[in-house]
């Protein structure tokens, strides 16, 4: 898969910016060789077969109230619109001007989806991050400000809310995309283009697919890749499926353009809900840790004619986690717990770890904050290390 990222970059489906000196497409974005959308015969068939379409109207009139427009800007774009002067002269003093340090303008427009009856709202990070001042507007055209509860961008997700109390607004509740299959109907709901509640169609193209779009560290991705249109604008909005139930939330496309070229992809619901969940819990927004350290496997470790005694499968502890210039890049938690190079990692937490995939599955939603149980294997003879995960790496 990591091949495949290399060959395959995926455009993240942002906010078209309202101004245009902050363009918010790159000239990376291009993947995918570029084919027609498909298009679907929803008539009804020689064999008597019902009309598919009622299917996507019940989805429709169920999963359009629930999402929402959202218009993003920072205090830097709301100050030139405003005609501010941010100048400050102190950035000039003896004519040295320090323009790296003044935060550029932003602003940009996507979708979310409401997830209770009370305001709050799940979208990605990528369309609410960056921006300080929220409106959100509703299907019907009411508007609301919004706060931003918190943030998760290894996941590109994000939570906001607005005063709905009392209001019962409309809201979808979570499926389980664990039952999925592929070939299943799936509904796109969002604001693509500044379009409010626009509706696409399509099937399950696949699923789990990791694609090394979201800019982190410590990303996670196993998006459900789709044929169901979706555009700039659509991020933050509704996957649900025929019923109208939430299955996912969509955030990226596969183009050579910026725009719907054939394939996009959306963070299944079972993830978004586990995130959600988090969000609440911890009141704002999450950083996720790492062990700090670089790793191979045992397989690759004796092919290079290290030793290990007693090891047939586990994750090699090569080094602690440097920079592209050989500096450490911040303490890592696995040196300050007492983790030595040339320890074999063989369960994390009580559970076994036969390869570097384990480890990272086992760890891939560790917090700052958060202790993890090493079992390591060091010079044939096993123990337990307790690593809490701290700010750095």
């Amino acid at each position: 898969m990591k091949k495949l990222a290399q060959l395959v970059l995926a455009g993240i489906v942002g906010g078209c910016f309202a101004f245009g000196a902050f363009k918010f497409f790159d000239k990376n974005t291009v993947i995918y060789e570029q084919i027609p959308a498909q298009r679907y015969d929803t008539s009804v068939s020689s064999s008597g077969t019902a009309d598919i379409s009622t299917n996507f109207i019940r989805a429709a009139e169920k999963a359009n109230p629930a999402v929402v427009h959202i218009k993003a800007q920072n205090k830097a774009y709301v100050n030139y619109q405003q005609g501010r002067n941010s100048y400050d002269p102190l950035e000039d003093f003896w004519g040295l001007r320090r323009r790296s340090t003044r935060e550029q303008p932003q602003a940009g427009t996507g979708s979310g989806v409401l997830i209770s009856r009370d305001g709050y709202i799940v979208t990605n990070n990528h369309v609410v991050g960056f921006a300080d001042y929220l409106e959100v507007v509703m299907e019907d055209g009411q508007t609301y400000e919004a706060q931003k509860i918190g943030t998760d961008p290894s996941t590109d997700l994000a939570v906001i809310k607005i005063e709905g109390e009392g209001k019962n607004l409309p809201y979808l509740d979570f499926s389980d995309s664990d039952r999925l299959k592929v070939g299943e109907w799936v509904v796109a709901v969002g604001n693509p283009f500044n379009l409010t509640s626009t509706v696409t169609a399509g099937i399950i193209s696949a699923m789990g697919r990791d694609l090394d779009i979201i800019q982190n560290q410590k990303s996670i991705e196993e998006f459900i890749q789709t044929d169901a249109v979706v555009n700039p604008g659509n991020s933050g909005g509704a996957l649900v499926n025929t019923n109208g139930d939430l299955i996912g939330i969509n955030t990226a496309i596969s183009s050579p353009t910026g725009v719907y070229a054939g394939y996009s992809f959306a963070i299944p619901s079972n993830l978004v809900k586990r995130v959600v969940e988090e969000i609440m819990e911890t009141g704002g927004d999450i950083q996720r840790a790492l062990l700090g350290i670089n790793i191979a496997s045992v397989e690759a470790a004796k092919e290079q004619g290290i030793s290990l005694k007693n090891v047939s499968q586990g994750v090699y502890v090569a080094d602690y986690l440097v920079d592209r210039y050989g500096r450490k890049m911040g303490y890592s938690s696995a040196e300050a717990a007492g983790v030595e190079k040339g320890d074999v990692i063989i369960g994390v937490n009580g559970n076994n770890v036969a390869g570097p995939e384990d480890l990272q599955e086992e760890l891939k939603f560790a917090k700052i904050g958060d202790t993890v149980s090493l079992t390591v294997m060091r010079d044939g003879k096993q123990q337990t290390i307790p690593v809490k995960l701290r700010r750095g790496i």
